[in-house]
């Protein structure tokens, strides 16, 4: 948290009569943040906490499990043989479209969401554009893929990510779970990401057994990625003796679309305008 207070205010003076009225827009201060947000509420429950606060700025209050039973979370099943691990894996957490169900059917009725699509990459301008809408009274949600722009000398993370969107300013991104600023460089390039998960070497091989039969993942996408194809050559790197680089993941499909979803008051007048919003056009 303190880093994040130091590059708040070590970009403030640079950023101070800087385009800061087209390109800032708060939802909540930085304290109102940290004393308001939610922290993770369960396993892989990035998207229904997200939803939580959502709520929470629209001035609905949710309690978080009957908001996690909207979403429908799902699980990774970590106890089962690979190929079913690996679906599960595909997923575990929530999509776009389980955020609005849930936040939708947890209020009532009274929210509404709209997702917009930023891969293939689009023609916006992100921090103006967020804060157009939230100074409209619109609340986002990023979905990130987090293994990419990873700082360097940094794991790469094992999930994608949603986080709630409190602020922005020029060049500047402010989230919650955890409480967060990044550049809005570093955001675009997570939220504009093919749907594709990485697994961990270790996960992939500690739940091969000699009887795995992978052509059970026949869905097109699956065969694409020839999911088959990179176990084997996992397996026969393990069978060389050479020192040389192996395999630190495979590459499956995730059910994620990586982009922004905002949300509003159904019946108020901006709720009208983000469902008749076009979606962003291609670059």
């Amino acid at each position: 948290m303190e880093a994040v207070c130091e590059q708040v205010h070590a970009g403030h003076d640079a950023e101070e009569g800087e385009q800061a009225g087209a390109d800032e827009a708060m939802l909540w201060s930085i304290q109102e943040a940290l004393e308001r947000q939610t922290l993770q509420i369960g396993a892989s429950a990035c998207g229904a906490t997200a939803v939580v606060d959502v709520l929470k700025a629209l001035g609905v209050d949710v309690a978080p499990e009957d908001v996690d039973h909207c979403v429908q979370t799902r699980l990774r099943r970590n106890e089962s043989p690979l190929p079913d691990y690996l679906l599960s894996r595909s997923e575990a957490g929530a999509t776009h479209a389980q955020l609005i169900q849930g936040a939708e059917e947890a209020s009532k009725g009274k929210v509404t969401g709209r997702f917009f699509h930023l891969h293939p990459l689009r023609l916006v301008r992100l921090v103006p554009w967020l804060a157009r809408w939230i100074r409209s009274g619109a609340v986002p949600v990023a979905t990130m893929n987090m293994q990419l722009a990873v700082p360097k000398g940094e794991e790469v993370p094992d999930a994608w990510h949603h986080q709630l969107i409190f602020g922005v300013r020029p060049n500047t991104v402010f989230m919650t779970n955890p409480l967060d600023v990044v550049s809005e460089e570093e955001l675009h390039q997570r939220l504009c990401s093919e749907s594709v998960l990485l697994i961990r070497r270790e996960d992939v091989l500690q739940r091969l057994m000699p009887d795995c039969c992978l052509s059970s993942l026949s869905d097109p996408r699956w065969k694409a990625l020839d999911i088959e194809g990179q176990v084997k050559q996992m397996l026969r790197e393990e069978e060389e003796e050479e020192d040389r680089a192996k395999l630190t993941h495979i590459t499956i499909p995730a059910a994620y679309s990586s982009g922004i979803t905002l949300f509003a008051l159904r019946q108020s007048e901006l709720g009208q305008e983000l469902l008749s919003a076009p979606e962003l056009p291609l670059l």
